[in-house]
């Protein structure tokens, strides 16, 4: 069974850090790139970060550049998600996903495996 599980979330002030931590099962990851997401309640879900399966190439969406971290480990299947300096705003649910295309992408369309998500929450 593929499978796809984050870790690391929590309660944290603002300016601290948290990883997180996506962990696949079933597949091999550096098959796939890796992309992380955030849905707020009644808020859709959005783009946050990727890496491709070598990990060569990352992008970022401009809320979290230079702030976040995409990096991943294909001898340990897990790709994590190093975020700094974080606000209240990022306060959300976090998702990682994998896509088998190579082409690069931020919808989550193009993303077919899903892990269940963990929650960040930024105190002021």
């Amino acid at each position: 069974q593929v499978q796809l599980v984050e870790s690391g979330g929590g309660l944290v002030q603002a300016g601290g850090s948290l990883r997180l931590s996506c962990a696949a099962s079933g597949c091999t990851v550096s098959s796939y790139a890796i992309g992380w997401f955030r849905q707020a309640p009644g808020k859709e879900r959005e783009f946050v970060a990727r890496i491709s399966g070598g990990g060569g190439a990352t992008s970022y969406a401009d809320s979290v550049k230079g702030r976040f971290t995409i990096s991943r480990d294909n001898a340990k299947n897990t790709a994590y998600l190093q975020m700094s300096s974080l606000k209240p705003e990022d306060t959300t649910n976090y998702y990682c996903a994998a896509d088998a295309r190579p082409v690069y992408s931020a919808s989550t369309k193009q993303y077919e495996l899903w892990g269940q998500g963990t929650q960040v929450t930024v105190t002021s």
